[in-house]
């Protein structure tokens, strides 16, 4: 099939290289001319685990293309994928629309053929009805249908989960757009279900489920709180939820609060929507209110690790909201770092893949390393903040020669407590 795919970010750029690998002639399409011209020049714009070799493998095989023109891109489609940003509304929360419908009616007049629009961005209920309206009448002539083929996959698990879909979601009201999905998935048959249901439905599963990820995450944070107070072990409380099959063991790690492009944005635009249909959604807006405080809370807890020492300085392990990415939109590490520069710490950062795009939001207000040690060095306390499996092998004999003080306090549990203890650190971890 011919596919075009409009936004080449952390949604639209895995999906058209995995359609891609599947045999489908992909033309990924972006306004941003820098962009495009890196992609086209073979460089890569985002990191995302397993991306890069399937990247290259499917543009030398002539499958994968990359063009700023919206006509090139569209024209003879058979299938036409929105993969545009809908960030915040600064004031509201509600999701911004604004590149959806500009999207909408600008690829209406290319629209050749009968051709499948899927909204595969987050977007609020109701906006597929709003798609079709926009493209009806910058092009009343045009033979097209509007589906809702929400994303599912994990950041710094993308290509995983393109390939291995709990599920596929699919808002079809139309007969003819539901049979061109299932030739589209048909790679997939017998290995996952592909769920067709009505295109608001569609819409709302990609909230609810957020939402109910997020609510997770918050409450198994709380349950490490309540741990910490009365001497119990979150890990062994999570290992004795999550065996019981209604609950499940996933989401169930004790952190920072959630963060990254979904959570944070969804769970928002969940409760402004609620809102707006008189729905008073108590456990979602507790979860929002909670994780906002989680983050000051770490921070606290650092700060606290060098209480009396003036202007403290802290070298943090991790800025990407989560492993095997380099995504910091919404990170907790880098809210966190922020709060400490607010209380006149002075911070020094490493992550492994994440520093420029780290750099882009904190600009020179931290220190940027070049390895665990050297954002170490003369540093007061040692904050862990993402859980990259490289911080795992800090050697603490070595930490503790390059440090001032001994003090650990290790937001992801990644650093053994009784080996800190050893080489005479003193070590805080989550919920235990």
């Amino acid at each position: 099939m011919k596919i075009g795919i409009i936004g080449t970010g952390y949604v639209g750029l895995p999906t058209g290289v995995g359609l891609a690998e599947l045999g489908n002639e992909v033309m990924c399409i972006d306004r941003e001319p820098t962009k495009i011209n890196a992609l086209k020049a073979g460089k890569i714009t985002l990191y995302e685990a397993g991306l890069e070799d399937l990247f290259h493998k499917n543009v030398n095989e002539g499958r994968l293309h990359f063009t700023t023109s919206m006509k090139e891109g569209v024209e003879n489609a058979d299938i036409v994928i929105i993969a545009v940003g809908t960030p915040p509304h600064p004031v509201t929360k509600e999701a911004d629309m604004k590149y959806i419908h500009a999207a909408a009616t600008e690829l209406a007049e290319y629209l050749t053929g009968y051709t499948v629009v899927a909204v595969k961005s987050t977007v609020p209920v109701g906006t597929g009805d709003d798609v079709e309206a926009l493209i009806a009448k910058k092009n009343p002539h045009a033979d097209f249908d509007v589906i809702s083929l929400p994303e599912f996959l994990r950041e710094g698990f993308a290509v995983h989960d393109f390939y291995h879909p709990d599920r596929v979601v699919v808002g079809a009201d139309s007969p003819k757009a539901r049979q061109l999905i299932q030739k589209l998935y048909q790679p997939f048959e017998g290995q996952t279900s592909v769920l067709f249901v009505k295109r608001r439905s569609s819409e709302t599963i990609k909230y609810a489920s957020n939402a109910f990820l997020a609510m997770k995450i918050h409450y198994i944070n709380e349950m490490a709180d309540f741990c910490e107070k009365t001497g119990a072990d979150i890990y062994e409380v999570a290992k004795g939820m999550g065996l019981d099959s209604r609950i499940g063991p996933k989401f169930l790690n004790p952190g920072p609060g959630y963060g990254g492009s979904c959570f944070p944005k969804d769970t928002m635009a969940m409760s402004y929507m609620a809102r707006q249909n008189g729905v008073n959604m108590t456990l979602i807006n507790a979860a929002i209110e909670g994780n906002r405080n989680r983050k000051k809370q770490m921070a606290k807890r650092i700060l606290d690790a060098a209480k009396g020492i003036e202007k403290p300085r802290i070298g943090v392990l991790g800025l990407a909201f989560k492993n095997g990415t380099d995504d910091c939109r919404e990170s907790p590490a880098i809210e966190i770092v922020s709060e400490l520069i607010n209380h006149g710490a002075l911070v020094t950062a490493y992550d492994p893949k994440a520093m420029n795009t780290a750099q882009k939001l904190l600009g020179d207000k931290i220190s940027y390393a070049s390895d665990m040690y050297q954002a170490l060095e003369k540093a007061d306390v040692l904050a862990v903040l993402t859980e990259w499996d490289e911080f795992r092998t800090l050697d603490l004999t070595k930490a503790a020669q390059v440090m001032n003080h001994k003090n650990i306090v290790d937001c992801r549990n990644l650093i053994c407590p009784d080996e800190a203890k050893k080489s005479g650190f003193a070590y805080e971890g989550i919920g235990r």
